[in-house]
Protein backbone atom coordinates (compact mmCIF):
# COMPACT_ATOMS: atom_id res chain seq x y z
CA UNK A 1 0.00 0.00 0.00
CA UNK A 2 2.87 2.64 1.01
CA UNK A 3 4.52 1.84 -2.47
CA UNK A 4 1.45 3.30 -4.22
CA UNK A 5 2.88 6.62 -2.50
CA UNK A 6 5.48 6.68 -4.89
CA UNK A 7 3.14 7.16 -7.99
CA UNK A 8 2.49 10.18 -9.26
CA UNK A 9 -0.40 9.84 -10.74
CA UNK A 10 -2.04 9.00 -6.91
CA UNK A 11 -0.59 12.54 -5.85
CA UNK A 12 -2.83 14.12 -8.44
CA UNK A 13 -5.63 11.64 -7.88
CA UNK A 14 -5.34 12.68 -3.92
CA UNK A 15 -4.67 16.64 -5.17
CA UNK A 16 -8.28 15.93 -7.08
CA UNK A 17 -10.13 14.62 -4.45
CA UNK A 18 -8.76 17.46 -1.93
CA UNK A 19 -9.80 20.00 -4.58
CA UNK A 20 -13.45 18.13 -4.50
CA UNK A 21 -13.84 18.39 -0.78
CA UNK A 22 -12.85 22.18 -1.22
CA UNK A 23 -15.63 22.63 -3.27
CA UNK A 24 -18.04 21.06 -1.13
CA UNK A 25 -16.65 22.58 2.00
CA UNK A 26 -14.78 26.14 1.49
CA UNK A 27 -12.89 27.98 3.54
CA UNK A 28 -9.43 27.42 1.90
CA UNK A 29 -8.62 24.49 4.14
CA UNK A 30 -8.31 21.45 1.91
CA UNK A 31 -6.74 23.41 -0.79
CA UNK A 32 -3.18 24.18 0.78
CA UNK A 33 -3.51 20.39 0.72
CA UNK A 34 -3.85 20.08 -2.52
CA UNK A 35 -1.56 22.49 -3.39
CA UNK A 36 0.45 20.20 -1.45
CA UNK A 37 -0.03 16.87 -3.24
CA UNK A 38 0.65 18.90 -6.59
CA UNK A 39 3.64 19.86 -5.64
CA UNK A 40 4.35 16.27 -4.47
CA UNK A 41 3.12 14.33 -7.83
CA UNK A 42 5.85 17.00 -9.79
CA UNK A 43 8.78 15.76 -6.82
CA UNK A 44 7.79 12.22 -7.48
CA UNK A 45 7.90 12.50 -11.28
CA UNK A 46 10.84 14.30 -11.36
CA UNK A 47 13.02 12.44 -8.57
CA UNK A 48 12.40 8.90 -8.48
CA UNK A 49 11.50 9.39 -4.36
CA UNK A 50 10.87 6.09 -2.78
CA UNK A 51 11.34 6.63 0.84
CA UNK A 52 7.53 7.25 1.80
CA UNK A 53 7.99 8.24 5.68
CA UNK A 54 10.19 11.33 4.13
CA UNK A 55 7.56 12.12 1.28
CA UNK A 56 4.96 12.13 4.08
CA UNK A 57 6.27 14.45 5.46
CA UNK A 58 7.54 16.69 2.82
CA UNK A 59 4.13 16.91 1.89
CA UNK A 60 3.24 18.08 5.42
CA UNK A 61 5.79 21.00 4.99
CA UNK A 62 4.48 22.03 1.43
CA UNK A 63 1.20 21.77 2.68
CA UNK A 64 1.85 23.92 5.43
CA UNK A 65 3.73 26.49 3.29
CA UNK A 66 0.64 26.53 0.56
CA UNK A 67 -1.90 27.28 3.06
CA UNK A 68 0.10 30.37 4.86
CA UNK A 69 0.37 31.48 1.29
CA UNK A 70 -3.12 31.17 0.75
CA UNK A 71 -3.79 32.73 4.11
CA UNK A 72 -1.60 35.68 3.11
CA UNK A 73 -2.41 35.95 -0.54
CA UNK A 74 -6.30 36.50 0.83
CA UNK A 75 -5.89 38.46 4.32
CA UNK A 76 -7.02 41.66 2.64
CA UNK A 77 -9.49 39.92 0.06
CA UNK A 78 -12.98 42.15 0.97
CA UNK A 79 -16.52 39.93 0.68
CA UNK A 80 -17.76 42.86 -0.84
CA UNK A 81 -20.41 44.28 2.04
CA UNK A 82 -20.52 47.47 2.31
CA UNK A 83 -19.99 48.91 5.85
CA UNK A 84 -22.74 51.21 6.94
CA UNK A 85 -21.84 54.29 9.24
CA UNK A 86 -24.56 56.61 8.68
CA UNK A 87 -28.13 55.47 9.37
CA UNK A 88 -30.57 56.56 6.55
CA UNK A 89 -33.66 57.48 8.92
CA UNK A 90 -30.97 59.93 10.92
CA UNK A 91 -31.17 63.55 9.64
Amino acid sequence: MAGYLTLWWVWISIALVLGVVELLAPGFIFLGFAIGALAIAAVVSIIAFTNVPALLALFAILSLVAWVALRVAFRNQSSGARIVTRDINEN
